[in-house]
């Protein structure tokens, strides 16, 4: 007599189904219908991955909306201006901008060697800089290279002579 290949499971959610273990080795087909007994239905399943997606989707609204309002809070704070660009641009790179700035700080600043007089004038630095692209571009900088980006970005505003006009 053949082991049987097509087995009837209850799930742990009440629904049933009938299933082809044929696949399986036939000394391993009891321990996995056991084992698909003890869990949701395909359908059962999939609803409720469906409601973690929701969940999370609120969840990281709540968590955006959040970041933006203590970003926005800070840059009043703080004097920053306001960025220039896309809407949706701005709202990023203001959270860029708040995240990037108080990791330099403390690196440089709470844990490193650098001055409140040296920082601020870094500060001051950050506050020419509107584009919001640029602070979504530095968005992964290391907080030790600040200065450095600053610098760069600010000379590269500034108009240079051209000796050949």
């Amino acid at each position: 007599m053949a082991v049987k290949t097509i087995w009837q499971i209850t799930h742990s959610c009440g629904h049933q189904a009938e299933r082809d273990l044929s696949d399986r080795a036939a000394d391993r087909r009891a321990g996995f219908a056991e084992w698909l007994a003890k869990q949701e239905c395909t359908g059962c399943w999939r609803a409720a991955r469906e409601g973690d997606e929701q969940d999370k989707a609120v969840w990281l609204e709540a968590r955006r909306a959040e970041e933006q309002a203590e970003s926005a809070a800070w840059s009043e704070q703080y004097r920053m201006p306001p960025l220039e660009g896309s809407e949706r641009a701005v709202a990023w790179s203001m959270r860029c901008r708040h995240q990037v700035l108080t990791a330099a700080y403390t690196t440089l600043v709470l844990e490193g060697e650098t001055t409140e007089t040296e920082w601020a004038e870094t500060e001051e630095a950050a506050r020419t800089i509107t584009r919001a692209g640029w602070w979504i571009d530095q968005r992964s900088s290391e907080p030790d290279d600040l200065t450095e980006l600053l610098q760069a970005a600010t000379e590269a505003d500034r108009p240079t002579e051209n000796p050949h006009f």
